[in-house]
């Protein structure tokens, strides 16, 4: 099933969101570090499994499905705790939200074209949306830890309200992209 390092290294991600939870629980600022080391660590092989994959042909069925899958479970669980644990400030909920809703959405017209045979390629400013939108949370992460690293929290809600931006921009692609086969 999982018989590919690319597999792997997706699997590996998703293994990582209950050890990211109970980093959460733990509340300490070592904990809040450790958070941002386990979602950086997913970030981490998220990049390495499509390199993977591409570099040495492990491109498969289970990797197409699985990839955006722990993309999504990883990004929803840290912003959903994120919010949860007051972390982000409450105008901040709005780019979650659209972050959130648009990867229900992106994922709902995946499967309906799968259903159709037909595929939309993830486009350079997805990729560029995705890096924003990770890096922000790794701010936030870290965000107010203490005094002296604050300014990581602004950062982090700035970047977040960018990744929403670009959230929608692509989410509308997607929308336009897949339109004709509706």
């Amino acid at each position: 099933m999982f018989s590919t390092a690319a597999n792997m290294l997706t699997f590996v991600r998703i293994l990582l969101i209950p050890v990211l939870i109970f980093s959460f629980y733990m509340g300490t600022p070592e904990w809040r570090f450790a958070a941002a080391a386990i979602f950086i660590t997913g970030c981490i092989t998220d990049y390495l499994d499509g390199y993977v994959a591409r570099t040495y042909s492990q491109i498969s069925r289970l990797g197409q499905f699985l990839d955006p899958v722990a993309d999504k479970l990883l990004v929803s669980t840290t912003l959903l705790l994120l919010a949860g644990f007051g972390r982000i400030s409450r105008y901040s909920l709005i780019p979650a939200i659209v972050i959130l809703s648009r990867e229900i959405l992106v994922s709902g017209l995946r499967e309906h074209l799968s259903t159709i045979h037909v595929t939309i390629n993830v486009s350079r400013l997805a990729k560029w949306k995705t890096a924003v939108q990770m890096l922000a949370i790794c701010f936030l992460l870290v965000g107010d830890t203490n005094d002296s690293i604050t300014l990581a929290h602004t950062i982090g809600e700035g970047m977040l309200w960018c990744a929403a931006l670009l959230t929608l921009i692509t989410g509308f692609d997607y929308v336009i992209s897949s339109r004709r086969h509706f």
